[in-house]
């Protein structure tokens, strides 16, 4: 594995595990705020980003590489609102599809174009990452202030009403 796309694949790493870390943070916040759906939502929305890490670094050690585990900043613990999380989980979402568009764009460059191939499935996944933050989002907006739509709302998340891709753990050597 050429050093840059070892370097590239261990910041991505890096970035999955902080993603794993700041929704857990945002399930934390949720359950203090009585929304059991919504902390539920994010708490496997947290595994699904450590799973996304762990493919990764099983990718790099089966290619002979070294995947670095390293530490992580500690996510943010207070929100102000449920809009403002799902604001920040849309805006984060974006970031990560930046990040993964540039890991494909260095494979490219190095011509290493099996890994490239493989980070196509974190390209599809992020497209579905993006598309349900905002539909979540336009929910969440649409809502406003009404308690009974955020409980209808918070229910359905819990009821699995808007989903999240499962993280499906057979294909984490693929």
């Amino acid at each position: 594995m050429k050093e840059r796309v070892e370097q590239a694949i261990n910041d991505q790493i890096r970035k999955e595990a902080m993603s794993s870390q700041f929704y857990l943070s945002m399930a934390s916040w949720a359950e203090g705020q009585g929304l059991t759906g919504t902390s539920g939502f994010f708490y496997k929305h947290s595994d699904e980003e450590r799973f996304h890490m762990l493919k990764l670094i099983k990718f790099i050690n089966e290619r002979g590489g070294t995947a670095i585990i390293s530490s992580l900043e500690q996510p943010p613990t207070d929100f102000d609102s449920l809009v403002s999380v799902f604001e920040q989980l849309l805006s984060h979402e974006i970031e990560v599809t930046e990040s993964i568009n540039n890991l494909v764009d260095i494979c490219l460059q190095e011509k290493d174009y099996t890994t490239q191939n493989f980070i196509q499935w974190y390209v599809s996944e992020q497209l579905e990452e993006e598309a349900l933050a905002r539909t979540i989002l336009d929910k969440i907006r649409m809502i406003g202030t009404d308690k009974a739509g955020l409980y209808l709302f918070d229910r359905d998340l819990e009821n699995s009403v808007i989903q999240i891709a499962p993280a499906n753990t057979a294909t984490l050597g693929e």
